[in-house]
């Protein structure tokens, strides 16, 4: 097997070569056919963000491929290895809560992840991709379900988001694209908000209701037409559904100003940006904040079934490339020269 690993911050990824591993009965060992190049494979190679294990480190959390060894159930199925593996016994996945478990592991981050030509994970949470689904997408590109689909859709679930609500999403590239689809197929008018036309003009060709470029407006200014918008699509006045997915502070800002009567604000995206907000505003407007972290392995099949009825298009958001160019497609992405999410593929 080969892997490409990070030796150091925004240094090029290298290639190591290896034997295949043995595995415990608890793991599996999956022929990797995509992974998708996330935001936060960025951050840890170009930004700094700690990786839990050690350097060098085969990045890589968004991974679909084919199980070689492990148990007889799985041996020969196409599966997607969700972002976050936890250990199914804790408190917290006892509660329902498995996303944030205290004993999950995460590929690319907490062992060496899907940068590679195989990989070992535990096999608990695996989710088996049905033949329909591949009838209609290569395996690789399902990689996404992953990360860039499942984490919106968790997110979507946990606000209560229910068909007719207005939804405001902020940031609609990579999870936010994806998030204002989840919510159009939930029911919910949506409105996307971004700073590039390019973006909007993306979620406008897959029928999402309104879109706002909020380049050069003022939060007072985004505010008003927003309402305006929500006049015209016929939406309520109150209890709006907000979800920053843009990771930015002035997206975190604009998306707290907002918060209305009823408002649900769910915080997706992520920044190391400190913003100077009024809480009290929760309490007036009788609202709620909340946050979300990844997607429990438990709703991964909800999302594959999307995909299979067709409702949840995933190749026109999808752009392959072969994986020894990593170190190109990682310095493109940094400079935000792709408009779909990028995947990497085993030569």
């Amino acid at each position: 097997m080969y892997q490409w690993q990070m030796t150091a911050l925004n240094e090029p990824f290298q290639r190591v070569e290896s034997a295949l591993p043995d595995i415990s009965p608890d793991e599996a060992l999956v022929k990797i056919a995509g992974c998708g190049v996330c935001h936060t494979d960025i951050s840890f190679w170009h930004s700094g963000v700690k990786t839990k294990h050690e350097l060098p480190l085969t990045l890589g959390h968004e991974i679909s491929g084919t199980v070689l060894e492990g148990p007889a159930r799985l041996k020969g199925k196409n599966v997607i290895i969700p972002a976050v593996l936890p250990c199914g016994e804790c408190d917290l996945c006892r509660q329902g809560r498995s996303n944030i478990c205290q004993k999950q592991l995460m590929p690319g981050n907490d062992f060496h992840g899907g940068f590679a030509s195989h990989i070992k994970v535990p096999h608990r949470y695996l989710c088996e991709v049905p033949d329909a689904v591949l009838q209609k997408y290569p395996l690789e590109q399902l990689s996404v379900i992953a990360d860039a689909i499942s984490t919106p859709y968790q997110v979507m679930k946990k606000s209560e988001l229910e068909a007719g609500d207005l939804a405001i999403v902020i940031g609609v590239g990579g999870v936010g694209l994806y998030g204002a689809l989840l919510a159009k197929i939930m029911g919910a008018k949506v409105l996307a908000i971004d700073v590039s036309d390019e973006k909007l003009r993306q979620v406008e060709a897959h029928g999402i209701d309104a879109t706002l470029n909020s380049k050069g407006m003022d939060i007072r200014a985004v505010k008003n037409r927003v309402r305006e918008i929500a006049k015209d699509l016929g939406a309520p006045k109150y209890g709006w559904k907000i979800f920053e997915i843009s990771g930015t502070s002035a997206g975190q800002e604009l998306a707290f100003n907002l918060i209305t009567y009823a408002s649900t604000f769910s915080v997706v995206g992520f920044t190391m940006d400190k913003l100077e907000v009024r809480l009290s505003n929760l309490m007036a407007f009788d609202a709620k904040l909340i946050g979300t972290w990844g997607c429990k392995p438990e709703l991964y099949p909800e999302v594959v079934g999307l995909v299979a009825n067709g409702k949840l298009p995933v190749g026109d958001f999808v752009e392959t490339f072969p994986l020894n160019s990593i170190n190109e497609v990682f310095k493109n992405t940094l400079a935000h020269k792709y408009s779909k999410r990028s995947v990497l593929v085993p030569d």
